[in-house]
């Protein structure tokens, strides 16, 4: 009978031991005055979860670490104007967020950069074992106009004189 109620508790605590098992944080910047999309994502980064017996719950309180210059666009050139041209003039060299609150279809993602920190509304969804959330920041808020302005300069012909202060971010959570 010991055996049998071991088991079983065995058993429940691997259906409710929910862990994080790949993160992906990607971001869209805009250029021109019709707003293309420039996407991309952070190779390096480092997430923090506890294991959770509900998807809330393994949100609450995860963090993540971003290395600014790991950058990837998919571009090379592009990459390396984005680590000198916009990180590096503020002296960004990290990102972090924490989730602070989680609600039915809405997540609040605490966002450090720049030594300014703000509450960023996400929301989300959930299916196939995944976490997929969006929100949106602007660059203002963290004080990174001068940034803005250098990579406009840099990328001006490119960008053909305009890059939005607007970035959508998201994130991707695989967990099992």
């Amino acid at each position: 009978m010991k055996k049998i109620i071991l088991a079983l508790l065995l058993a429940t605590a691997s259906l409710y031991a929910l862990e994080v098992q790949n993160t992906t944080i990607k971001f869209t910047a805009f250029k021109t005055y019709a707003k293309k999309g420039v996407s991309g994502v952070f190779d390096k980064i480092k997430v923090n979860t506890n294991k959770a017996d509900t998807v809330v719950a393994l949100l609450k309180n995860a963090t993540a670490e971003i290395e600014t210059s790991s950058v990837n666009s998919g571009n090379k050139g592009r990459d390396a104007k984005l680590v000198t041209q916009f990180f590096n003039v503020q002296n960004v060299k990290k990102i972090e967020a924490k989730i602070i609150d989680v609600q039915k279809d809405t997540l609040v993602l605490q966002l450090s950069m720049n030594s300014k920190t703000l509450n960023i509304p996400m929301s989300y969804t959930v299916s196939d074992n995944r976490v997929n959330a969006k929100g949106t920041i602007d660059l203002a808020d963290f004080m990174m106009l001068k940034s803005l302005k250098s990579i406009n300069k840099a990328c001006y012909t490119l960008h053909k004189g305009k890059t939005w202060q607007d970035v959508k971010i998201y994130f991707t959570m695989q967990y099992k």
